[in-house]
């Protein structure tokens, strides 16, 4: 399993938050910032969040990140006991970081584009998923913890 994501990890964050703003900036005649510290800085907090997000699917939820093979059990430790989707918030910390190391109005536009279709995919697919795959557990999670703003107090499954 653990291959399996690593493979996962690689396919999805690694194309969609590293190599393709990565190409974006290559090819964006508009780019240029002097905050290049700052922005490598919040890529760097949102890859350890989505570091630790990975870590959780695979320990607790015995599954990935990919939507091909995922987790079997639902995964409320670490960040998830604050907020519902941290792993997308960690790839709108990267994204965001790269638009400050870049200045760049093509990955801009990217990450709107994307946090846009993840807003969707969570709302259309994903937490039906979630409800029909773990029921009650994920009424009981979903209406303790919320989808996008973290919350400071930590949801404990009782």
């Amino acid at each position: 399993m653990f291959f399996r994501a690593l493979l996962a990890f690689l396919l999805v964050p690694v194309v969609v938050a590293g190599i393709t703003p990565y190409l974006l900036a290559q090819y964006d005649p508009f780019k240029g910032s002097p905050y290049l510290l700052l922005g490598l800085i919040v890529i760097g907090f949102g890859l350890m969040m989505l570091l630790w997000c990975v870590r959780d699917f695979y320990v607790a939820g015995k599954g990935t990140l990919a939507p091909w093979d995922p987790p079997k059990k639902l995964v409320t430790i670490g960040l998830y006991r604050h907020v519902r989707n941290p792993m997308y918030i960690a790839v709108f910390f990267i994204l965001s970081g790269w638009i400050i190391t870049t200045a760049s109005p093509f990955i801009f536009g990217f990450s709107i584009c994307l946090l846009t279709a993840f807003y969707f995919r969570v709302k259309m697919h994903e937490e039906p998923w979630a409800e029909k795959r773990f029921g009650t557990e994920w009424q009981v999670y979903k209406n303790h913890v919320p989808r996008w703003l973290p919350q400071i107090k930590a949801y404990y499954n009782k």
